[in-house]
């Protein structure tokens, strides 16, 4: 069977069960086994000399066993089966929707029911957050995290099979555990990050295009376009501009990390600055459109 036979039937499991919790409650997930490599491996070497060699010998490292691991399942019994069920565990598109989801839900309830939410899908500071900051962290991260966990393992998978998916998915989790310019993971998370931008490159393009196509082309691509570069990411701006337009709501904009408040430009700042659960909710439908025009994507190439 080919790549994208096996994708659409990944897309569609991952779709309809998610993270099942009575599965991950008594197994540890890939993504956590692949997060263990990783620390294991920023314990062992990201000291001494000459740690950014260390940390691209390092990548290389993780990204060839993942790569060998997809391969070696590739070629058990049976394979194409334990191929979509890898892929399936390794896409999240059903769990990214339910955790943003719960955020607008909890956001009714109340502004600290809604901070609490969106700190599990977000990494900036959240204690002070009103409302509206509460729904554009919710939504920017929805944008970014469709990128990130569903258009590029997919794109990935159907460019180089299992062990694509398995590179890819170990080059992001090395990337979100080392990728930062700290004093500890400057040198030695510099491969992790440089890698991550590369293999993001088209996936995240790719992921606005269509968030944009799906919404009936809101905004001009060049505006689109201009809006992507003013994100601190060569990538994950791409879908938070085009996520911003289709929502008519000014994502970005001042925010904190670390205790430090930064004062970032609006992506959109024409847009509704006082979001709220509707344009949450609104966000979460836009997901499900933009993977079901994914999904039909793979079909075409599957049926072609």
């Amino acid at each position: 069977m080919t790549h994208a036979v096996l994708l659409a039937a990944a897309m569609l499991l991952d779709a309809l069960f998610g993270e099942p919790r009575w599965l991950w409650s008594r197994l540890p997930h890939p993504a956590v086994l692949m997060g263990r490599a990783v620390g294991w491996a920023d314990r062992r070497f990201n000291a001494g000399e000459n740690r950014r060699l260390k940390g691209i010998v390092t990548l290389v490292c993780l990204c060839a066993g993942a790569g060998v691991i997809g391969w070696a399942i590739s070629a058990l019994p049976l394979g194409p089966l334990w191929e979509v069920l890898i892929a399936a565990m390794l896409l999240a598109q059903r769990s990214l929707c339910d955790h943003v989801a719960d955020v607008a839900r909890e956001l009714r309830q109340s502004v600290a029911a809604g901070r609490r939410a969106v700190a599990k899908i977000v990494g900036r500071d959240t204690a002070a957050m009103d409302g509206p900051a509460i729904a554009r962290g919710a939504i920017e991260s929805a944008a970014e995290n469709l990128s990130d966990g569903v258009i590029a393992p997919a794109f990935w998978f159907l460019i180089g099979g299992l062990p694509g998916l398995m590179i890819y998915k170990m080059t992001n989790t090395a990337d979100s555990m080392i990728g930062y310019r700290t004093p500890r993971h400057e040198a030695f998370g510099w491969a992790a990050a440089r890698f991550d931008d590369l293999v993001n490159l088209i996936p995240a393009r790719l992921t606005a295009l269509l968030i944009w196509a799906v919404h009936g082309a809101p905004a001009s691509w060049r505006d689109m376009a201009r809006d992507a570069r003013l994100h601190r990411s060569p990538n994950a701006g791409w879908p938070e501009a085009a996520m911003a337009p289709a929502l008519d709501t000014a994502l970005s904009g001042p925010r904190s990390y670390g205790g430090e408040m930064r004062d970032f430009p609006f992506v959109h700042p024409s847009g509704r600055k006082h979001p709220g659960p509707a344009e949450i909710e609104a966000a979460t439908r836009g997901l499900w459109r933009t993977w079901a025009a994914a999904l039909a994507l793979v079909i075409l190439f599957a049926v072609a």
